[in-house]
């Protein structure tokens, strides 16, 4: 019927004003919206930080960007200037959007647009941007060591701090890379290393010959990659006999340095006879007369007269 029919399009009408309510789409309300809330982007790029105005009665709304870092905020964007370090290579594109240029790692943070709308029964909206910025990694430090005797552990490390994210490492023997296990690779199966992607650490429990060569380190993210220059590591047999042949040689030549010390001091090359003079001092008999010996050698006098 006609009454039933007025009925059903009353509830729809309710309906569909209750969903306009419930999403913020009623034409006197300011809404806003972005087509990236995540760039993501390289160090010295330029990246836009997507801020649209969906619905507004108001014809020049108040914009203000904020900065959100290390729990702190910052104008970006207020007073229809751009504000703090962004000064100089920022600008506002089209109404809201924020773009910038040269970004560098201090630019990673949360960005908020901030939209007021004086003549809107909804007069304010903002909506967060969380801005990515991705930098290559510099050239790792690398520690390989030089010489190893065979069947000792042996660790070879690799460090980069500039690179974000995180990078992860990877090592490589006489240009051939090395996988994180070497129980996993039958290629490997005469060495035993594991490698840790995340520290950069290459560990050999024992060493062997085979794993002499040359060794490098590549660290690498999603803003790309660098490598440390090559580094010899030898690994070398242990000669227990020889070691112990030196050691005997060493105790035989002391035993006889020792021996002839020894017979040295029997036939008395080390006792030093001492003759100048004794006969001025001791001398075999009494003459009554009394000498003093002056500065110089040779040189008396007499110290009483002669006794007649």
């Amino acid at each position: 019927s006609l009454l039933s029919y007025r009925r059903r399009a009353q509830v729809a009408y309710l309906d569909f004003f209750k969903m306009l309510i419930q999403r913020g789409c009623l034409i006197e309300a300011v809404n806003l919206k972005s087509s990236n809330r995540n760039p993501v982007v390289q160090e010295f790029q330029s990246v836009e930080l997507s801020c649209i105005i969906t619905d507004s009665q108001t014809n020049d709304p108040r914009i203000e960007w904020k900065k959100i870092q290390d729990d702190q905020t910052t104008y970006v964007f207020f007073d229809n200037k751009i504000q703090g370090d962004l000064a100089g290579r920022a600008e506002l594109l089209g109404k809201t959007s924020l773009k910038i240029w040269n970004v560098t790692r201090r630019d990673s943070a949360l960005y908020r647009c901030e939209v007021v709308a004086r003549n809107d029964r909804k007069e304010i909206d903002e909506i967060v941007i969380q801005l990515i910025v991705q930098v290559k990694p510099v050239t790792p430090t690398c520690r390989v060591p030089k010489a190893v005797p065979v069947g000792k552990t042996a660790t070879l490390h690799c460090q980069e701090s500039e690179g974000s994210p995180r990078p992860h490492y990877s090592w490589y023997r006489n240009d051939v890379p090395l996988p994180t296990d070497s129980r996993a690779n039958p290629r490997f199966r005469n060495s035993s290393f594991l490698l840790n992607s995340e520290t950069g650490t290459l560990v050999f429990s024992a060493v062997h010959k085979e794993d002499s060569g040359q060794y490098y380190c590549i660290a690498s993210n999603d803003a790309g990659s660098a490598r440390c220059a090559e580094q010899e590591m030898e690994v070398y047999d242990l000669n227990i006999g020889g070691i112990i042949g030196g050691v005997l040689v060493v105790l035989a030549v002391l035993a006889l340095i020792t021996l002839g010390i020894c017979c040295a001091y029997r036939r008395g090359y080390f006792i030093n006879n001492k003759q100048d003079g004794e006969s001025y001092k001791n001398p075999g008999k009494s003459d009554g007369v009394n000498y003093i010996r002056t500065e110089e050698e040779g040189d008396f006098r007499h110290k009483s007269s002669f006794v007649i």
